[in-house]
């Protein structure tokens, strides 16, 4: 594990969403789940040509085929159901119903117990901007008044690690990145892209995902969860 470096004073923080303030993996289960029940309700066709497996499949193929959109997952998402209603010749308005049945599903999160209190804490302290590669909504989700703004992958055009989404993200809060802080749980979208963009940053490793060595020697800041962040930086 990388030594427990002190963390500087930023001016500004961008901090990620999944596994960072919520645990992704049961939030997108329970999205696809819903999305299934969907569509076996509503276009049955499409329900009995493709199972989990066949989307996922599908999905795959979308991705090949448009990797312009590597950035963009509800793009993926949303033309992998167009293709899927259209092979089982069911209305083509079903896919955009179903996305939306998944989209909704996917903002029902549970945060992690020591999310909202260090929210609250950082907020009062520091402008909080969300940066984050996939389509939560802070409004949705119920945690938009402690950010003073978001940047998805989706709005960026360009997904972390790539340094333009943290060029952006500096230009919205008006900071320079040697001023902004960025917290995320992956060490190389959130940690290295982060400071080969100018940014200093700390890496959120829950004790649960594990403690893997940064690359190439690469030293991290880390905090175990973000009450511990809150209370390193003097909130």
């Amino acid at each position: 594990m990388p030594p427990d470096l002190p963390l500087p004073t930023p001016r500004a923080i961008t901090l990620d969403l999944d596994d960072t303030l919520w645990p992704v993996r049961p939030v997108i289960r329970r999205a696809e789940a819903a999305l299934r029940a969907w569509l076996a309700r509503h276009a049955p066709a499409t329900a009995a040509r493709w199972d989990a497996a066949g989307l996922a499949a599908l999905r795959a193929e979308v991705e090949r085929a448009h990797p312009q959109w590597a950035h963009d997952l509800g793009a993926l998402r949303r033309a992998t159901l167009q293709r899927a209603v259209a092979a089982a010749g069911e209305s083509a308005a079903l896919a955009d119903a179903a996305y939306e049945v998944f989209l909704a599903e996917r903002q029902r999160v549970e945060f992690y117990p020591d999310a909202l209190d260090a929210l609250r804490r950082l907020a009062a302290r520091f402008p909080l901007l969300s940066l984050s590669n996939g389509n939560a909504d802070l409004r949705r989700v119920g945690v938009a008044d402690w950010f003073v703004g978001a940047l998805s992958a989706s709005d960026a055009g360009h997904a972390k690690p790539d340094p333009r989404i943290y060029a952006e993200a500096c230009r919205r809060l008006g900071r320079a990145p040697a001023e902004v802080l960025h917290v995320g749980d992956d060490l190389d979208a959130d940690v290295r892209g982060a400071q080969d963009a100018g940014l200093d940053a700390v890496w959120l490793c829950r004790p649960e995902h594990g403690h893997p060595a940064a690359p190439g020697g690469r030293h991290a800041r880390v905090v175990a969860d973000l009450a511990e962040l809150a209370r390193r930086l003097g909130c």
